[in-house]
């Protein structure tokens, strides 16, 4: 199936992270996760979060436009080529304990560093958008060479951001992901639990801004 973008350009994917996959897919992390990919996992714990009604957040549907459909027989359809109709914008959003939340999956196989070009511009003007309105907007970043998850604020990628942008680095350090980002345990049952990370980063901003009201 052909899927092109708004602007008529071919949607190829990515054939390095199709291959990552496959490798991750056939090494046995664990028990417990062979064989998830991240999606995956935030997928579990969504459902989790639903069923205890903790959270409601979902993943965001993906706006297509189908233009050509073909039937090899009456029963059966096969799209050929279809359109994104708009940028998309992050993968999952929804409410916690009076919370917007707002985030996009990542994963990245390097050891020593997260690189910017897995988060796209208009994506970064989306989070900056929900965190003007007061919703909470990051990422959830796994390093696959690690088996290490972190949420990562909005903050802290506008800082490298802007930082790229006026000529640094491509990229931010693991340390400063160790230093500034909030590292999600794995558990069983949910394996990524992230909703009581995110209660340490409001803990962690309140403390901050009350000490500089002091």
């Amino acid at each position: 199936m052909t899927i092109r973008y708004p602007n008529g350009k071919l949607y190829t994917p990515n054939v390095s992270v199709q291959k990552t996959e496959k490798k991750r897919n056939s090494k046995d992390l664990s028990f417990s996760n062979r064989g998830k990919t991240l999606e995956d996992e935030i997928n579990e714990a969504n459902d989790y979060y639903i069923k205890r009604r903790l959270a409601i957040i979902h993943k965001k549907p993906v706006p297509v436009q189908i233009v050509k459909v073909e039937y090899p027989s009456r029963s059966a359809a096969v799209i050929r080529e279809a359109y994104f109709r708009t940028p998309s914008t992050t993968d999952y959003n929804g409410v916690w304990n009076g919370h917007y939340i707002d985030f996009d999956a990542k994963e990245t196989a390097s050891k020593t560093s997260f690189p910017l070009k897995n988060i796209h511009e208009h994506q970064m003007i989306h989070m900056q958008q929900v965190t003007e309105q007061n919703g909470m907007a990051f990422i959830i970043v796994r390093f696959s060479a690690f088996e290490r998850y972190f949420i990562v604020p909005y903050e802290v990628l506008q800082k490298a951001w802007q930082a790229m942008e006026n000529g640094d680095r491509k990229s931010i350090p693991f340390s400063t992901i160790e230093e500034e980002a909030y590292e999600i345990p794995t558990s069983y049952y949910p394996r990524i639990d992230y909703l009581p990370i995110i209660q340490q980063w409001i803990d962690a901003t309140c403390f901050r801004s009350e000490s500089e009201e002091k």
